[in-house]
């Protein structure tokens, strides 16, 4: 079976690619500032994608699992309260927890009384072409009349991309509390780009992690099996491929604390030893001392009433809020 539905954005909007900045200019800026930093979006090559998978099912790692737990609840009742419409979603990764909603609409479809074009249709979105074929394959396979289209590029190319030129009632979804990665400012610009590429009456299905206890944060992203220090470790790799660089991994190790401050967890990876570090492409050579660290991550951790203040403030109301008994988690679908 090939695959009949996959665009590789950069490759087809000229205008896209002119609008996002050159290839490795934040790593550029991340690694000449101090103290240095790596954006999060370098995690996800095709081993970092499968890395992630396994994390998700960790048993320290409990955002996944209750965030399937809430969908596998309450899907019907969003499907519901949106009707029929287009689903697209930022970060699919495998649309593991996806199919709680696929499934849903795909019953909102079929009791429709009127036929309506592509009532049932999916734009998963990612950076990682292998974990995109993947569940592109997986998903026609799965839901034959689904209406199907991947998308593989950033957020903001895949936002560009589609804009608001849709002619039925849409619906984004980002799910994993993957806006936790973004600082204040940045997530005001996401949820922006977000608000323009939906019109009145379109909808935003956001989820969250809560705040909760340092000890149950610090055990999620420190695991006993030590794969999310893979996972970070391998952000180190992806960049010795995609700019000809000569990371030692051996030469770093992964750390994750919980700040209860700004309530988020920092991600870090330690110098062990003095080196130089060398990014051909990028014509960049970066000098560590021990115990120097990168920044490669925060996860935010929210307040319900904050993060619905601040989807207002971007033109998106809530309509209803779920969460978990724990209230570990949350789910927050709001509309234009």
């Amino acid at each position: 079976m090939t695959v009949k539905h996959l665009k590789i954005l950069h490759q087809h909007n000229s205008a896209i690619t002119q609008s996002i900045s050159k290839d490795g200019d934040d790593v550029v800026q991340g690694l000449t500032q101090s103290p240095k930093s790596l954006p999060p979006k370098y995690f996800y090559d095709d081993i970092g994608s499968e890395l992630f998978e396994q994390i998700c099912d960790l048993p320290e790692y409990y955002p996944t699992r209750t965030e399937a737990w809430i969908l596998n609840q309450f899907a019907d009742e969003i499907a519901a309260i949106t009707g029929s419409c287009e689903l697209v979603e930022l970060g699919s990764g495998s649309s593991t927890k996806t199919h709680y909603l696929l499934s849903a609409y795909q019953k909102a479809a079929n009791s429709l009384t009127e036929a309506v074009p592509d009532a049932f249709s999916y734009i998963p979105i990612d950076v990682s072409g292998g974990i995109l074929k993947t569940t592109v394959l997986h998903l026609q396979e799965k839901y034959p009349d689904l209406c199907l289209e991947g998308l593989l590029g950033t957020y903001e190319e895949a936002l560009l991309y589609l804009g608001k030129n849709h002619g039925r009632s849409r619906m984004i979804f980002f799910l994993g509390s993957s806006i936790g990665n973004f600082t204040a400012a940045e997530s005001d610009d996401f949820l922006g780009k977000v608000a323009h590429a939906l019109t009145q009456g379109d909808y935003f299905l956001l989820g969250i992690d809560l705040q909760k206890p340092k000890d149950i944060l610090e055990a999620a992203y420190n695991d006993s099996q030590e794969v999310t220090a893979a996972f970070n470790l391998n952000m180190l790799a992806h960049l010795n491929w995609r700019f000809q660089g000569n990371f030692d991994l051996d030469l770093f190790t992964h750390q994750a604390i919980y700040n209860e401050v700004d309530h988020q967890i920092e991600m870090y990876l330690h110098a062990r030893s003095p080196h130089e570090v060398s990014l051909d492409i990028l014509d960049l050579k970066i000098q560590f001392q021990a115990g120097e660290s990168i920044l490669t991550e925060i996860s935010r951790k929210f307040d319900l009433e904050a993060v619905q203040a601040q989807l207002r403030s971007q033109g998106l109301e809530t309509v209803k809020i779920w969460t978990d008994p724990q209230k570990l988690f949350g789910l927050v679908l709001c509309q234009v």
